[in-house]
This record gives C-alpha cells, structure tokens and sequence, in this order.
C-alpha cells in the first residue's frame, strides 16, 4: 500500500511541476484596459425607463488577447448613478488591438429626477463628469474590470 501511496505521490509532484510554469503566467500582471465612451445614442424605452446605447473603445494594451462573453456596466453622472446595463455579447480583443463595444443601459425615472433635481443646482448640461465601472467577463481568472472618467458634451436637441 505505501508503494502506491508514494507512486501517486510521485504522479502529483511530477504533475504539479509541470503544470508550475504555465501556471505563473496566468498570474502575470496585466495592464489595465484603456476605455473611451465613444458616444451615447437614444434607445426605444418603455414606460417611464429610458434607455440608452452606450458606444465605448476598448484597447488592450497586453501581450494576450482578451475573450469575454458578457459586459456590464454602471454610469455615474455628477457623482449620481444614472445608469447600468448588461449583455450577454461575445467577442475577442487581440493583443495590442482595439474594438468598439456597443452596450444598452436603463435609466429609472427615480434616477432621471435625481439628476433633474442635480442639474438645478449645477446649471448647466455641458461638461458634467462622469464615472464608468464595468467588466468585459471571461471565466474566473479571464474578467477585466475597467473604469473611466470624464466630461460629458451632450448633444443638442438629445434627451436632455
């Protein structure tokens, strides 16, 4: 019995070690993703949710590519939330590429009148910041969480 008590042992080891190496380089540090809300398009609402396409460049700027087969985000406005949304969206990001992710969210009427109300205190539509969190999913170890800051320049004649 300890003959093959210590044969498995030996099995495991030998395993362990070479599964070692190509176990390090799914630790390796990556680059966060670079994230730009490209455009934000008016999307058929119901009721008294309106709804939004949230248009965002994702880059990557990492030596391995990412495949994610489902998106979530949040979006904050004047430090509010506004809006979340998810998709159940596949697709894959090369290495040292770029692609366009289109994502519908819904804004509720009690978050449309917060920001109304917020908006009367700031006074103008232009240039309000904004905060996106999300993640592209793909697998335990294989999500990419991401955010990105900045101003909104609304269009004329839009929702607003």
């Amino acid at each position: 019995m300890t003959a093959r008590l210590y044969r498995y042992t030996r099995l495991l080891l030998i395993m362990l070690l070479a599964c070692g190496p190509g176990a390090c380089a799914l630790f390796q540090p990556r680059d966060p993703v670079n994230i730009s809300v490209i455009g934000i398009e008016p999307l058929p609402g119901q009721e008294l949710e309106l709804r939004m396409a949230v248009k965002m460049r994702v880059q990557n700027p990492n030596e391995t590519p990412i495949d994610y087969n489902g998106i979530a985000l949040n979006l904050e406005v004047n430090g509010q939330p506004l809006a979340a949304g998810v998709s159940d969206q596949q697709g894959h990001i090369g290495r040292y590429a770029e692609a366009v992710i289109v994502v519908p969210v819904s804004i509720t009427a009690f978050a449309f009148l917060r920001q109304a109300y917020g908006l009367g205190q700031v006074g103008t539509l232009q240039g309000l910041p904004y905060k996106l969190r999300g993640k592209l999913a793909g697998g335990p170890l294989g999500t990419v969480r991401f955010t990105d800051e900045g101003r909104l320049d609304l269009p004329k004649g839009g929702y607003w």
